[in-house]
């Protein structure tokens, strides 16, 4: 069985594969958060998956998978970031923590899971702005 952290760069991997799929470069950038936003946008309204879009089914992994890559870009952007995970945890994939060199904690995976629930006022690509411009 894998941990937490191989599982974050397996689905990190994964996601980029599956978001090619519809023409949609995930390159680790900051501004591939605004494909992330578009895709919740295409894909569901206020925490309710679009039938028959890609997140009416398996969405658990696909949000886990995003949240992963969310996570791994802006560990490509601050050096030193650091995975905290607790394969122990019964809500290990959701409560997994990303500590940057300053100290700040941040949780990439329950935004995500915001941004599936809550909408646009979520947005990943605002969120990411924060982190990798205030961090």
């Amino acid at each position: 069985m894998a941990t937490l952290i191989e599982d974050i760069k397996t689905y990190s991997d994964w996601i980029v594969k599956a978001f090619k799929v519809d023409q949609l470069d995930l390159d680790y950038s900051l501004e591939s958060f605004r494909l992330i936003d578009d895709f919740f946008d295409r894909h569901s309204v206020n925490g309710v998956a679009k039938p028959n879009g890609r997140l009416s089914k398996d969405r658990g992994p696909i949000l886990f998978a995003i949240g992963a890559y969310v996570g791994e870009t802006i560990v490509r952007h601050f050096p030193g970031a650091v995975w905290i995970t607790n394969d122990h945890d019964p809500m290990g994939e959701a409560n997994v923590e990303l500590k940057l060199p300053n100290g700040t904690t941040i949780w990439p995976m329950q935004r995500v899971i915001k941004r599936f629930q809550n909408g646009p006022q979520d947005g990943i690509y605002a969120y990411g702005t924060v982190v990798l411009h205030g961090a």
